[in-house]
């Protein structure tokens, strides 16, 4: 039998992060609800730390650049060479175009891992129900040893 590669504290319902937080609550109840609060909404966290860390490399990207109301730059972002100004313009315009397609690729695969990580847990959760015999409708499923007549 192969070994399974699932982290054994991840963001759902496991022995260990259910002994974390009965622990964390003995230890001090502010520790118990923060893991309570992993558990519960832990797999929101990633979408939530790449929103912001996006948001704020845009703010500080346009802090940066200096740029004006237009979309332009300032005057004293200019270098007085308009050859170079044309040219560094046409880069930076580029480079945030292949920013955008990046951005637009990590969140495609964010969404396909957070559907295959669904996917597993509902094929775990319908291999747990089969063990226990019951049917996808909660029903038990028929185990008699007794042939009907």
């Amino acid at each position: 039998m192969t070994a399974s590669k699932t982290p054994w504290i991840r963001p759902a319902w496991t022995p260990v992060t259910i002994a974390m937080m009965v622990f964390g609550f003995i230890l001090h109840p502010v520790l118990g609800l923060a893991m309570l609060a992993y558990i519960i909404w832990g797999d929101k966290l990633e979408g939530m730390s790449s929103d912001i860390r996006s948001a704020t490399d845009d703010l500080a990207e346009k802090f940066n650049r200096g740029k004006s109301q237009d979309g332009g730059f300032t005057r004293a972002s200019r270098t007085g060479n308009a050859a170079f100004d044309d040219w560094r313009e046409q880069e930076i315009d580029r480079l945030r175009k292949e920013r955008e397609r990046l951005d637009e690729e990590r969140e495609e695969f964010e969404d396909y891992m957070r559907e295959a990580r669904r996917s597993k847990d509902e094929e775990e959760f319908e291999t747990f129900r089969r063990s226990r015999g019951t049917t996808s409708k909660g029903k038990k499923s028929r185990k008699s040893s007794v042939p009907d007549a």
